[in-house]
């Protein structure tokens, strides 16, 4: 029997031992950030569950210590403060990530916005129309060559998804302008959900050393603990994701940073040997550094590079809360960060599969993604309040037009539509132009939602190269994407380029639609339909033959027009020359069993004036 008091002190005993652990747990957050203190700026290690109360409230004296990232909030920077965002964009599809991320950073921002994008020919056709029709006030937008800098990345043996484009955030310190000593990198698969200017205030915590901020990697890739032999690139502890970057360039630049990661980046290539299909395969599904579609070569990106030099150098590194970068992968470990953080910042699609992702969460999330993927960008074209931003010329001019006009003219509301700017959206699918011929003809048409099924038929009945024109909303842009992509006859052709004119006002722009799908064309001459007219299926080969044997000699562009319903031919002298008038009225009549809409008799000669002559013809 144990004596007497025992059972008294044991109790006693086990009581502090509950009330030590309930302390532990309620305040570890403040003895961690006390530890971190003591190890100095740069040397903590953030953990990837952060300390938070449910409802996401800092008690005021608490610094916001038991945050995931355990620093003390700082004001946001100044209101009219420019912010710095820089991003590789490559390709149509991509392209189109973009502007859902550059919506979501619009809907929450605050500051003027200067966008730095390293893109293709494609993307900067694509991107240039987009922001110039855009107009949006405080967005400044500089574009920088990828073909440029592909060398500097192309010696590095490569099978990632990305390709070299997901290599090139290595060289932006160099890329980017000499004088610009900050800039926030992000991967055009993210999503923000807060106000970007929060993100661009951790700059203030980087201490004298420190010049990369990230988040740590929410997923075990980088451990080396997924299978046998696995062996991942070098990185400390779980590593970190690039997904978000803050940079300190003016730092980078003094450290020598292009030595740095170009010899790291060859010193493991030649200790690490060439990864296997295994690898790749759960690369893919875990969302690590190591994705890869291929087998013999290594599955290198810029993120495995940026942990081996952060493993050799952790000093440099400034650990972000993972409220910055929530990684939305197969396996991903992020349930740990937003289970318990109720005022997530950025969401990030870093698996191949984005928004199919396997993940109990992933429908709160994706509904997140796909308000700014359908919302309205014309609504995002705001002043700045309190911060004075020129307006671009073209928006000057437009200003002062719309001013002129007068109130009590019958057709006000035609000319307003005719000084309408609309954002221009050009190639919005991937598009492989046919090989150039000399006399080969694009089909030009222009549509809204409620033709989209007369498409189908339409290429059916003209295999050659066609330029559409598509007049809708945020919303039926996405529509049409998973139309097309539904549709086997339609995803099969890469010769018809889709340009999506978004819609603005309650008429239908029906000439600035084929001016905009007439700009695009890269043949010698174009064919004018309506959509609701089928051509023979003869037309195309009749119209080239016409080329070649030298009937089209000395006309312009204009190979044949084709309308359903509207003025009559004799009424186009207004609109055509000579040469383009003889062939609108010697082209052969059609029929159509779908009349286009005509505009009210008394304003006839207001619809002449709004439907302007299109370029070229």
């Amino acid at each position: 029997m144990l004596p007497r008091g025992r059972p008294r002190a044991l109790g006693a005993a086990a009581l502090l031992l509950v009330l030590i652990l309930i302390g532990f747990f309620l305040f570890g957050g403040d003895l961690e950030c006390e530890r971190r203190e003591q190890g100095g700026p740069g040397s903590f290690r953030c953990s990837l569950t952060p300390r938070v109360p449910p409802d996401g409230d800092l008690p005021a004296d608490h610094g916001g210590c038991n945050r995931s990232d355990c620093v003390p909030l700082r004001p946001l920077p100044p209101k009219c403060e420019l912010l710095h965002v820089a991003m590789v964009c490559a390709g149509h599809n991509t392209s189109r990530d973009v502007i859902t991320l550059v919506k979501s950073m619009l809907f929450f921002r605050k500051n003027p916005l200067h966008l730095h994008l390293v893109t293709d020919a494609v993307a900067r056709n694509i991107l240039e129309t987009l922001f110039h029709t855009w107009m949006v006030p405080a967005v400044r937008v500089s574009f920088y060559d990828a073909e440029e800098l592909k060398p500097q990345v192309s010696w590095i043996p490569n099978k990632h998804y990305s390709g070299l484009y997901g290599l090139m955030k290595l060289v932006l310190p160099g890329a980017l302008p000499p004088a610009l000593a900050r800039v926030i990198v992000l991967d055009t698969d993210v999503t923000f959900a807060s106000d970007i200017a929060e993100l661009w205030a951790l700059f203030a915590y980087f201490s004298d050393e420190q010049v990369i901020g990230l988040v740590e990697n929410q997923s075990d890739w980088y451990l080396g603990n997924l299978w046998r032999n696995h062996r991942p690139w070098p990185a400390l502890g779980r590593g970190f994701n690039t997904g978000v970057i803050l940079l300190r360039l003016d730092r980078l630049r003094q450290a020598g940073w292009e030595q740095m990661w170009k010899l790291t980046a060859t010193q493991e290539l030649l200790t690490l040997p060439a990864t296997s299909l295994a690898d790749q395969v759960w690369g893919s599904l875990l969302g690590g550094g190591g994705q890869a579609q291929g087998q013999g070569e290594m599955a290198v990106s810029a993120q495995d590079i940026f942990n081996a030099i952060i493993k050799r150098h952790p000093g440099l590194v400034l650990p972000l809360p993972c409220i910055w970068n929530v990684q939305l992968s197969d396996h991903t470990l992020a349930e740990r960060c937003y289970s318990e953080a109720a005022d997530l910042k950025v969401i990030h699609w870093n698996s191949p599969k984005k928004l199919r992702v396997k993940n109990k969460h992933v429908e709160f999330f994706r509904n997140l993604h796909l308000t700014f993927l359908e919302y309205n960008g014309n609504l995002l074209r705001r002043e700045l309040f309190g911060c004075p931003s020129p307006p671009p010329p073209e928006a000057e001019q437009l200003q002062r037009a719309l001013a002129h006009l007068s109130e009590e003219d019958t057709c006000l509301e035609f000319r307003q539509q005719q000084l309408t700017v609309h954002r221009v959206h050009i190639t919005f699918l991937p598009h492989e132009p046919p090989p150039p011929r000399p006399h080969d003809v694009t089909l030009v048409a222009q549509l809204s939602m409620d033709r989209l099924q007369m498409l189908e038929a339409l290429c059916r009945h003209w295999p050659g190269p066609m330029s559409l024109a598509l007049y809708l909303t945020d919303a039926e842009a996405q529509q049409f994407l998973h139309f097309v992509e539904a549709s086997a006859v339609l995803s099969a052709r890469q010769d018809v380029a889709y340009h999506v004119v978004y819609r603005e006002g309650s008429l239908y722009p029906i000439n600035q639609l084929r001016n905009v799908a007439m700009a695009q064309a890269l043949t010698p001459y174009v064919f004018l339909s309506d959509i609701d007219l089928l051509p023979s299926y003869s037309l195309y080969d009749y119209l080239r033959w016409a080329g070649e044997d030298g009937i089209w000699m000395g006309v312009d562009r204009v190979a044949g027009t084709c309308r359903a319903l509207g003025p009559p031919l004799s009424s186009w002298s207004w609109a055509a020359g000579g040469r383009q008038l003889w062939w609108c009225q010697h082209s052969r009549p059609c029929t159509t069993t779908s009349a286009s809409p005509i505009p009210r008799p008394n304003c006839w000669p207001c619809w002449m004036l709004a439907l302007s002559t299109p370029s070229g013809v």
